[in-house]
């Protein structure tokens, strides 16, 4: 057992950045509401717009940025106030953006390769596959960069291409990949959320190409959001933006692919796709998900069974299943996931407590 716990659920919460952390303790100095015309308010707006510029240099976005309070927050925004009436929306989305679609959207299958089946992308997008409810047809199409439960990483750039060839929009979900790496181009809209990269709980942010693809619903954020601004935590995801992404963590992208390597002696790394270096699902050839989160966890590890806002049910996983992972196989899956603090020392023990489980 190592002799401090090592945490390796980074995809469900990251560790706040020490430089993330001093940010937000300087914004509580700024205590104003952003939107009043005080000099006291002045002074908060002038600290909101400088963090608003400095994330969106670091994200390599020259488009719009509006703060949300995390990425459901960002989904939910974009799903309730994009300029289209017909929503497409992967099989391997997150929960939390599947809660906003409702009956008669379309669901995008995953082909054998990993990767979102381009045919059925354009053929959501076809005027003949809108509801008609007057306006214009145009489709929303929600696609995730990296994926939350096996790190598979969807070529956004071909997406984006059929999608605008056939006049839709692209909502992309960075959950997993912002501040780690670059905003795919091609994005329409893109979501963000700060504790994945080292920044606080609580904040994230939707990046939108135009504010015209919205429609407004609120008095904050030029009008395209409802609640002041948290200021501490906006200051604080700069911060955590500015750190750098992977190729700045502690360990390479070489260490990390070895690591995944490591865990294939009697298991099995499941890679629908191409895979990041990240996030991994990895399974046992008997014991369940619950029982290795239980030995795991007595033995010094965090680790979990896919995404955080559902394993709490250990549940079958929607995720693995529009994969093709067979039940079985899903039924002995954990995540292990990497950070920006994670060691080469801890690696090499959770790969040795992965072998004594064998």
């Amino acid at each position: 057992m190592p002799d401090q716990r090592i945490y390796l659920d980074h995809a469900a919460t990251t560790p706040l950045r020490p430089e993330a952390k001093a940010a937000v303790e300087e914004g509580f100095a700024i205590w104003a509401n952003p939107s009043s015309p005080h000099g006291e308010g002045r002074k908060a707006k002038a600290a909101l717009e400088d963090a608003r510029a400095r994330c969106k240099a670091a994200l390599g976005w020259d488009g719009e940025l509006i703060f949300t309070s995390g990425a459901s927050e960002a989904a939910a925004l974009a799903f309730g106030q994009a300029q289209t009436i017909h929503t497409a929306i992967s099989a391997v989305e997150h929960d939390a953006l599947h809660r906003y679609v409702g009956e008669g959207e379309t669901e995008i299958p995953i082909g054998e390769d990993g990767e979102v089946d381009l045919t059925f992308v354009a053929q959501a997008c076809e005027p003949s596959a809108v509801l008609e409810t007057g306006g214009e047809n145009r489709t929303l199409v929600a696609v995730q960069h990296v994926n939350s439960e096996t790190g598979t990483i969807q070529n956004i750039t071909k997406v984006a291409q059929t999608v605008h060839d056939a006049n839709g929009l692209l909502l992309v979900d960075c959950a997993q990949s912002a501040g780690k790496y670059p905003i795919p181009d091609g994005a329409d809209m893109a979501i963000v959320a700060a504790h994945k990269f080292g920044g606080p709980i609580g904040i994230g942010a939707l990046l939108v190409r135009d504010y015209a693809l919205l429609k407004p619903s609120g008095g904050h954020e030029r009008g395209y959001r409802r609640g002041t601004e948290n200021l501490p935590a906006i200051m604080g995801m700069a911060a955590a933006l500015e750190c750098g992404g992977i190729e700045r963590w502690a360990t390479t992208v070489e260490q990390q692919f070895d690591f995944k390597n490591a865990l294939y002696s009697g298991g099995e790394v499941l890679m629908p796709g191409l895979q990041a270096s990240h996030i991994y699902s990895v399974a046992h050839p008997s014991l369940s998900a619950q029982a290795l989160l239980i030995r795991l966890d007595a033995t010094g590890f965090a680790v979990s069974a896919g995404s955080a806002c559902s394993s709490g049910t250990l549940k079958k996983s929607r995720v693995l299943d529009a994969f093709g992972v067979p039940d079985d196989v899903a039924s002995r899956t954990i995540r292990v996931s990497l950070g920006w603090n994670t060691t080469a020392e801890e690696l090499d023990a959770f790969a040795q407590a992965w072998k004594s489980l064998l």
